[in-house]
């Protein structure tokens, strides 16, 4: 039996896993338990779960969670989650799910498209953000011209962790990180706008919009059914929760402004705290979540989606390997960077600036062998993370020193080229479970255990190791990433005669 709480809960819900993580209030995690979910594609480009199934699987998680901790669930403060940003989670007028839309799904990509063409400035003076296919709005705007059977049904517009939410509470709400990322609330001051609304065709919808709150304000608590369901008990409070790349950025310990965070996931996230967001029409999307607390960010799939496709064509096949992470990472290190290296593009899933883009590998010789093919991958994608950094900083992000997190960072190599790569100083996370431990942060402040963030992320977060960057590397790595950029330039119109 553990020891008495109290703790926190943090649920981290992603397109495919839902964790549910319990952290004491020192941010020692205690257990975790998670599941995953299935998506199913209806037509090409349509990317849609089960919410029936999600929430069947959060409860599990919970109930796995608190199983193996072997704790008594009344010791739990308070509850968080997190959850990926976009996509479309609609509910009819009763709080019966009609679709849940992920945001990998394509099916808006000419309607953002035409969106961006008639209105694209205007959009962005008001949210600073342009359209793009899987953005929630373009979703529900897609959802009102071709499917306007469930449009006419529908009662409540929700993000994935906010359908979770109301499941534990009955309250329908959302929280200002998750729908300002979105593009549904005016910038700076993250409240929704009929004429930001209109510009999308929505006009009509605003009564769709959720109740919205600060992520850690407490939007309502755990209901009798929901306990029966979860194993928790009811009464506990749930706080609005977080748009999941703000959460990993607070659970790997940055949150002030100037802190950087950078994500070797799926997708690889580059974002940085500011006080008030910038104006530059080049960065991707802009956060608030809180008074005078924004994040900034530069996203894109180009990052460790590309050694989780490796692993999966090429080292997997036939179950050869027990440790199949562990064998590229050994390769790699195995390597002495040379002149001469391959140099890879990390589009497997298109590029933020071009969606034809394709990966590819350059250079090949044949003295090269797997090692050089998979260090070549290693440093295409940090290539593609100073890209997003050069970014933001152009918009006037100061920083030189950020932290490291995502399963990238677990890496004993990747965090070293990340360093030579960016010529500043990273630092990796403690925790591995982060959108799961930022979200246990918010919950801590909303039940009153910490008076801020600050206070939340320095006492529940610590850092790793420290990675300098190697001065001799400079020169070798400036001319490397001259060379992929030059190599992107090149290929796209390549790419475009290809698609």
């Amino acid at each position: 039996m553990a020891e008495a709480g109290p703790y926190l809960l943090g649920l981290d819900a992603g397109n495919t896993v839902i964790k549910a993580v319990l952290f004491d209030l020192t941010g020692r995690q205690i257990a975790m338990h998670g599941l995953d979910g299935q998506s199913a594609s209806p037509a090409p480009g349509h990317v849609e779960r089960d919410l029936n199934e999600l929430w069947r699987n959060a409860g599990q998680a919970i109930r796995g969670c608190i199983d193996k901790a072997g704790i008594a669930p009344g010791d739990i403060a308070a509850i968080g989650c997190a959850g990926h940003g976009n996509g479309l989670y609609l509910l009819d007028r009763e709080g019966a799910p009609l679709i849940g839309i992920q945001s990998l799904d394509s099916r808006a990509s000419d309607l953002a498209a035409d969106l961006k063409a008639r209105h694209g400035d205007a959009l962005f003076d008001i949210c600073l953000q342009a359209p793009w296919p899987s953005q929630t709005p373009v979703l529900l705007a897609w959802i009102k011209a071709h499917r306007p059977d469930l449009y006419e049904r529908a009662g409540t517009a929700l993000m994935c962790k906010d359908f979770i939410g109301f499941r534990l509470t009955g309250n329908r709400f959302a929280d200002t990180s998750d729908m300002s990322g979105a593009g549904l609330t005016a910038l700076p001051s993250g409240e929704y706008d009929a004429d930001l609304m209109a510009l999308y065709g929505l006009d009509d919808a605003m009564h769709l919009l959720p109740d919205l709150l600060d992520p850690a304000q407490i939007a309502g608590h755990v209901t009798e059914s929901a306990a029966r369901e979860t194993g928790l008990v009811a009464g506990i409070p749930v706080v609005a929760g977080f748009f999941d790349v703000v959460s990993s950025a607070l659970g790997a310990g940055a949150g002030s402004p100037g802190d950087a965070s950078v994500i070797v996931g799926s997708w690889g996230i580059n974002q940085v705290f500011v006080t008030e967001p910038s104006r530059n029409r080049d960065v991707f999307m802009a956060s608030r979540f809180g008074e005078g607390r924004f994040i900034e960010i530069e996203s894109s799939a180009t990052s460790a989606a590309n050694l989780e496709w490796y692993v999966r064509e090429f080292v997997e096949r036939g179950a050869h390997h027990d440790d199949p992470f562990g064998q590229c990472n050994e390769a790699v290190g195995a390597i002495t960077p040379r002149v001469d290296d391959p140099i890879y593009h990390p589009f497997l899933y298109g590029a933020r600036l071009n969606a034809t883009a394709r990966a590819g590998f350059y250079g090949i010789a044949g003295w090269h062998g797997e090692g050089h093919i998979l260090r070549a991958l290693f440093e295409g994608v940090a290539f593609e993370h100073r890209r997003h950094i050069e970014v933001l900083k152009a918009s006037g992000a100061a920083f030189d020193r950020a932290i490291l997190s995502g399963g990238g960072a677990r890496s004993p190599h990747w965090p070293q080229i990340f360093a030579d790569v960016l010529g500043i100083p990273v630092t990796t996370a403690e925790a591995q479970e982060t959108g799961a431990l930022g979200a246990a942060i918010g919950a801590g402040i909303g039940a009153g255990l910490f008076d801020s963030y600050e206070t939340g992320v320095s006492a529940m977060t610590r850092k790793g190791a420290e990675f300098r960057p190697d001065t001799a590397m400079r020169d070798h790595y400036d001319r490397r990433y001259r060379l992929f950029t030059e190599l992107t330039r090149r290929m796209a119109d390549l790419w475009k005669d290809m698609a």
